[in-house]
C-alpha cells in the first residue's frame, strides 16, 4: 500500500537584508521546528545561491526551489546546478522548476516562452536521466542534447518537484515528478487542486507558496493586497488560472478596466473578499489559522512567504508562524 507524505512545515527563503548577514536567522529556524526552506527566482536572488548557504548553516534543512524556470537555464546547466547542491547536501534538496512567466522568461531574460507545458515536462525528462549518471543523447520536443553526461556524481536520487496552476500541468506534475508547486489560490482552492494532484498520485507532495502580509490594519491589507494581486493575476498565465479556478466574475471589472489602461482606478475593482481568499493577513494568531486550513485542504508542506509590513520585524513573524510556536 502506497504511503501518504509526511506533513512537513516551510518558510520561503531568504529574509529581508544582505544573504551575508542571515545565518543566525537560518540556524534559528530548526529550533522553531521548521523542516524546510524554499527559494523563489523572479528579479531578486538567484533560487540557488541561498540555498548552498543553507545548507552550510542549517544542515538538518531539507532545501527547495519554488521554482526556477525551466527555460532561463539550458538543460545541462540546470542538471550541473542541481548536481552541485544535491553534492553539498545530499539528500536534502529537492529541484523545484515550473513555466515562470512570459516576463520573467521573455521581457526579462530574452529566452522565447514558447510552448512552456512541454518544456517543462522534456526538462523533467531530461533532468531524470541526466541525474541518474546517464549519458543522454535525445530529441525532446523542445530541445535536443547531444552527448551530455553530468560530471557529478549524485549518489541519492535528487526529488524534481513541478509548479503547476490548471489541471493539465497539476496532472503532469503528479505523473512525472515527485510533487506539485502552487501558489496564488485560496485554501478552498486547494482542496480541488489537491485532489487533482491525488486523482494521480496519492504519494505526490504538494507543497504551497503562502503570501503573508502580518499586519491587523485591515485597510492597509486591503491596499497592499491590491496592488500585490495586480501584479501576478493580470499575467496571462495566472489570469487563466484564476479564470479556470471560477473567478472571471468576481475579477471581470477589474481586468476590464485593466485593460483599458486605468491600473490605479481598476485596483479597487479587486473585490475585499478575494484578498481575504489570497494573501493570508491579520495578527499572527490569524495567520497561522489561515495557513492550516491550506495543511487542512491536502497541502503536505506550506511555505510562507513574509511580506514586509510597517511596524513589523518579518523574522518575529517567522517564528510566531513556526510549528513551536505556542
Amino acid at each position: 500500500m502506497s504511503q501518504a507524505p509526511a506533513q512537513r512545515y516551510g518558510i520561503t527563503v531568504p529574509f529581508m537584508g544582505p544573504l551575508h548577514a542571515q545565518r543566525p536567522l537560518f540556524e534559528e529556524l530548526v529550533d522553531l521546528g521548521y523542516t524546510d526552506v524554499w527559494s523563489a527566482e523572479a528579479n531578486g536572488f538567484d533560487g540557488f545561491t541561498t540555498l548552498a548557504l543553507a545548507s552550510v548553516w542549517a544542515p538538518f534543512l531539507r532545501l527547495g526551489t519554488a521554482v526556477v524556470p525551466a527555460n532561463t537555464r539550458g538543460p545541462a546547466l540546470m542538471a550541473q546546478s542541481a548536481a552541485s547542491l544535491a553534492s553539498a547536501a545530499p539528500g536534502r534538496f529537492v529541484l523545484g522548476i515550473g513555466t515562470s512567466s512570459e516576463v520573467i522568461v521573455s521581457h526579462w531574460n530574452a529566452v522565447p516562452f514558447d510552448r512552456p507545458y512541454q518544456r517543462v515536462r522534456d526538462t523533467v525528462r531530461f533532468l531524470r536521466a541526466a541525474l541518474s549518471g546517464e549519458k543522454v543523447t535525445e530529441n525532446y520536443d523542445t530541445f535536443s542534447v547531444r552527448g551530455f553526461r553530468l560530471g557529478v556524481p549524485v549518489n541519492e536520487p535528487v526529488p524534481i518537484f513541478v509548479a503547476a496552476l490548471r489541471e493539465r500541468m497539476l496532472r503532469l506534475a503528479a505523473r512525472e515528478s515527485d510533487g506539485a508547486i502552487i501558489n496564488w489560490l485560496s485554501a478552498s482552492d486547494a482542496v480541488g487542486v489537491c485532489g487533482i494532484v491525488r486523482e494521480e498520485s496519492p504519494t505526490a507532495e504538494i507543497v504551497a507558496r503562502i503570501f503573508v502580509l502580518p499586519t491587523s490594519d485591515r485597510q492597509a491589507a486591503l491596499a497592499a493586497g491590491r496592488r500585490l494581486l495586480a501584479a501576478y493575476i493580470n499575467v496571462p498565465v495566472y489570469r487563466a488560472f484564476h479564470a479556470w479556478l471560477g473567478r472571471t466574475d468576481a475579477l471581470g471589472e477589474h481586468w476590464d478596466q485593466w485593460d483599458a489602461g486605468d491600473r490605479r482606478g481598476s485596483l479597487e475593482k479587486i473585490p475585499e473578499h478575494v484578498v481575504d481568499e489570497l494573501l493570508v493577513h491579520g495578527s499572527p494568531d490569524e495567520c497561522r489559522r489561515h495557513i492550516q486550513r491550506f495543511i487542512d485542504s491536502g497541502v503536505t508542506c506550506p511555505a510562507p512567504m513574509v511580506l514586509p509590513a510597517e511596524g513589523v520585524d518579518a523574522f518575529d513573524v517567522v517564528r510566531a508562524l513556526a510549528p513551536s510556536a505556542p
